[in-house]
């Protein structure tokens, strides 16, 4: 005797129901009577008082209510479930929005709907399948069912953004770091399939032949959907099979050419982007990762600080400024006189910030690829063999100096109209790391312009970037931006710039002793004997009489020209008084104005 109730036959007017469609709010597939109780809810159990006993819910229609918020119970095993599993008698509770009309009330994941299920599950939950109308219920309203919602469909998470599970999960759990999980399935990746198929053809295109292993590689994609994505264009007969690698087998070691039928579709991909390269990242997910590897609120202390900038010799008060400015991670203003370490001293300040972070090799913005990963000025650290998504590269946090080359342009989206795809600005390349604005005021764009184009994202951390087609996109600017100008400050800025940046260091010249100090670093990263003598005598004979003042580039740049005079004489390098003369008459010269230029000029 079964306990499961056929289905009515379709009335006028209605279909019967295809089984490749999904529920609707108007129809319900029918479910064989081996699948699983679980894929689908029943309504809702009402005890029949007459059969009260035999432990058999009767299944009657209800008139449609108004959804009440779920149970703060168990989520996992409602009140209905729970009182069927132990026996008892259903309790009597309003369908929240996740149950009305039928729906399930619990997600289980896929390997759960595969498990068979168990006699005790098979009697407590009653039969899925659609019921006949009872009396004066209305025509078509029985057993109404929702679909679940998409961002449960299938038991997975996704972003309702990109498709991808990823981006939620590097944030779940309040994780302290950002990490880029492997995509398992082509919608881990936030990609679509033709845009993958895109790549693999550009990459056979520029390649001639590759194998599977290889498209992986240089797609830095999984091997699995990197194969699945080449099967398919196996079908449509735009890629075919040459031959197989010397060892090993399976589809990897298989190598691929395209065929004569993919020329024209081909030509339509290059027309529209030539990227050829790691397939990129959502700009959901790149914004999420930038946010979550955040440059603010670090704590740096002064012991923390000490051993991070190698050889410098660096002043209590220099510490005392740069310390509060990198737990900030606001603006600094350095200034003074050239050739004192202050981009020497921005150098150190960044490997004082914790910790690596993920630089993605490229971004896609509405179908648009950005790369953003640069081999000059992102340094990749020593993998250690930890899964994560290789369209990610684990950096240190990165230093870009920038200097006199600097123009407004060069701030935004550079979109080449031969290649047709972007390269991401210099500030977007140091994201999460420092920007150096050096010799500030030496550019091709006046001060006042190119002061006004940081205003906004020192201001709120939010850069505005134009698309070719004229939109308007809002990038993070997290950032730790530095200024260093040896100009007068007073010629430069005004008022609005120096409250955004909110720090403004002083980077003042070497005293004697530290002079000595510079000169006996330098001789000894550079194999040459230190002469205290020698350098008494340097100061004593070229500084003195001459009130010339010391910089803090000065040790270095004589010891320079000391070794290459000591080659020159064919003799070992060495603190020499006659050597160290050449070199100062070499290094310090005045270019006077010739008396005829003048008398010219004034006339």
């Amino acid at each position: 005797m079964t306990l499961f109730r056929r289905p009515s036959p379709p009335t006028a007017g209605e279909s019967s129901h295809d089984s490749s469609r999904s529920a609707t709010p108007t129809e319900s597939p029918s479910v064989p009577e081996s699948s699983s109780p679980v894929l689908s809810a029943p309504p809702r159990p009402r005890m029949n008082p007459q059969g009260a006993g035999s432990g058999l819910p009767e299944r009657r229609p209800m008139a449609p209510q108004r959804p009440a918020p779920p149970s703060s119970e168990d989520p996992e095993f409602p009140t209905e479930r729970r009182s069927a599993l132990s026996g008892g008698a259903p309790a009597e509770r309003r369908p929240g929005p996740s149950q009305q009309g039928g729906s399930p009330s619990v997600i289980v994941s896929s390997s759960e709907q595969r498990r068979p299920p168990s006699a005790s599950q098979a009697m407590s939950f009653p039969d899925r399948r659609p019921q006949a109308a009872a009396p004066g219920a209305p025509a078509g309203g029985q057993d109404r069912r929702v679909a679940p919602p998409a961002s449960f469909a299938g038991g997975e998470r996704r972003s309702a953004a990109t498709g991808s599970r990823r981006a939620l999960d590097a944030n779940a759990g309040g994780a302290d770091r950002f990490w880029p999980n492997q995509p398992r399935v082509l919608e881990d990746t936030g990609l679509t399939a033709t845009f993958v198929e895109e790549l693999v053809l550009k990459a056979l295109f520029f390649a001639g032949e590759m194998r599977g292993m290889d498209l992986a590689s240089r797609l830095q994609l999984p091997t699995s959907v990197v194969d699945d994505t080449i099967e398919g264009l196996r079908r449509q007969k735009y890629v075919d099979i040459r031959g197989g690698g010397s060892s090993g087998v399976g589809k990897s070691t298989m190598i691929y050419q395209l065929t004569p039928f993919v020329t024209d579709v081909l030509r339509q991909i290059l027309e529209r982007n030539r990227y050829n390269g790691p397939a990129p990242v959502s700009f959901q997910e790149y914004v999420a990762a930038v946010k979550k590897q955040t440059v603010r609120g670090n704590r740096i202390t002064r012991s923390k600080m000490q051993d991070k900038f190698g050889d410098l010799i660096i002043r209590d008060y220099i510490y005392d400024g740069i310390g509060p400015a990198m737990n900030s991670g606001r603006a600094i203003f350095f200034y003074g006189p050239p050739g004192n370490g202050k981009t020497a001293i921005c150098q150190g300040m960044v490997n004082c910030f914790d910790g690596d972070i993920f630089i993605p090799h490229a971004i896609l913005i509405d179908d648009f690829v950005v790369k953003v990963f640069d081999a000059n000025l992102h340094k990749p650290v020593e993998d250690d063999g930890t899964p994560y998504d290789r369209r990610w590269v684990r950096c240190r946090r990165p230093l870009v100096v920038v200097g006199g080359e600097l123009t407004l342009e060069m701030l935004d989206l550079v979109y080449s109209p031969e290649v047709k795809y972007y390269e991401a600005p210099f500030q977007m390349k140091a994201s999460n790391g420092m920007l150096l604005i050096d010799d500030f005021g030496r550019q091709k764009v006046s001060p006042r312009d190119l002061l006004n184009r940081w205003i906004v994202p020192l201001e709120s951390d939010i850069d505005m970037l134009t698309l070719h087609t004229g939109k308007k996109l809002q990038v993070p600017f997290d950032v730790f931006a530095a200024f260093s100008t040896n100009l007068d400050p007073s010629a430069l800025v005004d008022d609005a710039f120096l409250r955004r940046v909110r720090y403004k260091l002083e980077v003042q010249r070497p005293d004697e002793e530290q002079f000595h100090q510079i000169f006996e670093i330098m001789c000894r990263k550079r194999g040459v004997a230190y002469n205290a003598n020698a350098i008494d005598y340097l100061i004593d004979a070229h500084y003195r009489p001459h009130n010339r003042p010391f910089a803090a580039c000065q040790p270095r740049d004589l010891l320079d020209q000391v070794i290459d005079m000591s080659y020159y004489l064919g003799q070992e390098p060495r603190l020499d008084p006659a050597l160290l003369d050449a070199a100062v008459h070499s290094y310090f010269v005045r270019f006077d104005r010739p008396v005829e230029t003048t008398a010219a000029s004034a006339s």
